[in-house]
């Protein structure tokens, strides 16, 4: 018999209520953000997932990406803390020429991966960034997206037991690389592989698409058919990543942090198809609309 799918509705997120800051506390206390991520290709994706870290509530965010998209970004973004690092011949973080005391620490979620194509240099900020770190009391939120998520499974065996889930974000071929499924065979039993992907990487995980899918140990199925077609567009899983990183660094735990940010970046799909058009709005413009949403309930 197939799994039961719970609803990703209001009542869910009535019940589940997002931290609130205290009226006196500073930035550091709202919740730190590291982005790790970006290439020469997609310069700007990393952008799209600090502002979202931003707009749903982090009160610090950094980005790290590659020193010849550094200035720009950080007058795109003048808010956020940039850390220009080496590149790869292809445009990518080349973490073996950064030393250690260079790179990100001292932050409550971490999203690795947006806007970056080559498995191998995320490989090397996997191990770099999280198998290498200490799994201790100030061990950040990691959030995988993108490229991180296709050079995953060669760490499948460090990924377990930690004092918190790593939380991936995959849309059905990103979740073929991470189990070895065909399209088709993750098309036919959707929910069958996210619980594999689940119990494989002991990890929080959901499954992008018309309806998104997410589930974590212990946990049950949940299901969201909300958004639309037009959440089907480049930059929309970076908002999606950085959403999860700012609740999870205001102190959403893991899971309650992806199943709030799929409701948030589904819902402000559903806005932007209402006052722009189903289709042909920009993942940028999902970003406003967030402040407000999570106010709503």
């Amino acid at each position: 018999m197939a799994e039961a799918i719970i609803p990703l509705d209001s009542n869910w997120l009535r019940a589940h209520p997002l931290p609130v800051p205290a009226h006196n506390t500073d930035k550091n206390a709202r919740g730190r953000v590291c982005v790790v991520g970006g290439s020469r290709m997609v310069p700007g994706g990393v952008a799209l997932t600090a502002e979202a870290a931003l707009r749903a509530g982090a009160g610090k965010v950094r980005v790290a990406t590659i020193a010849s998209c550094a200035i720009g970004l950080g007058i795109a973004l003048p808010e956020v803390g940039i850390l220009a690092l080496d590149e790869t011949s292809d445009g990518h973080v080349d973490i073996s020429r950064v030393a250690p005391e260079h790179l990100p620490d001292h932050c409550d979620a971490l999203v690795l991966g947006p806007a970056m194509w080559s498995k191998d240099a995320a490989a090397d900020l996997i191990a770099a960034l999280i198998v290498s770190h200490n799994d201790d009391a100030n061990s950040p939120v990691y959030i995988l997206d993108a490229a991180a998520l296709g050079a995953l499974p060669a760490f499948a065996e460090t990924t377990g037991g930690r004092r918190h889930p790593l939380v991936l974000t995959p849309h059905a071929g990103e979740l073929a690389d991470l189990t070895g499924y065909s399209a088709e065979e993750i098309d036919a039993d959707p929910c069958g592989v996210l619980r594999e992907a689940v119990e494989t990487f002991d990890a929080v995980v959901m499954l992008k698409g018309a309806t998104s899918y997410v589930s974590a140990p212990g946990e049950g199925i949940y299901g969201f058919a909300g958004g639309g077609a037009g959440l089907a567009t480049g930059g929309s899983g970076d908002v999606l990543a950085g959403i999860v990183a700012g609740l999870a660094a205001r102190g959403a735990p893991p899971f309650e942090a992806l199943l709030w940010a799929i409701w948030l970046h589904g819902e402000a799909g559903r806005r932007c198809a209402e006052q722009i058009g189903s289709i042909g709005y920009l993942s940028r413009e999902l970003l406003v609309r967030i402040p407000g949403l999570m106010h709503a309930i």
